[in-house]
């Protein structure tokens, strides 16, 4: 006799909605990434130009300077946080209407997401009003 290692379907659904779960956080983690990425990119153009200007006393030249693409930058990653944070949400929510019986977790990406966010938008405030 040969000894069956199948699991019974509860418990590989449960394992396949976990590996979703999981998938759909590693996916908003990696967004989080992208836009701590280009928000910080963007701040230190806007600082590193800055200071270069300032230590060359040298007249802005051309129609797009540091502060404005260092703010471009930042509102690029904020934006693009805002969406895959709405995206995350609506696929957690997804599960959750699918498969109520089993218990999806609250997502601590989201946490970390707003929390990135929020810095996000003070440098921009900071970038704009020339902080």
């Amino acid at each position: 006799m040969t000894a069956s290692h199948e699991q019974d379907p509860s418990t590989a659904t449960k394992l396949a909605i976990e590996r979703t779960r999981l998938a759909h956080e590693r996916t908003l983690m990696a967004w989080i990434r992208t836009a701590t990425s280009l928000i910080s990119f963007g701040f230190t153009v806007y600082k590193f130009f800055g200071y270069l200007r300032e230590s060359q006393s040298a007249p802005p030249s051309g129609p797009i300077g540091p502060r404005e693409f260092g703010g471009l930058m930042i509102g690029i990653g904020i934006a693009a946080l805002i969406l895959a944070t709405i995206d995350h949400r609506h696929s957690m929510r997804a599960l959750r209407a699918d498969y109520g019986a089993i218990i999806i977790p609250r997502s601590l990406s989201t946490i970390v997401a707003a929390l990135i966010g929020m810095l996000g938008i003070v440098l921009l405030v900071a970038v704009l009003f020339r902080m």
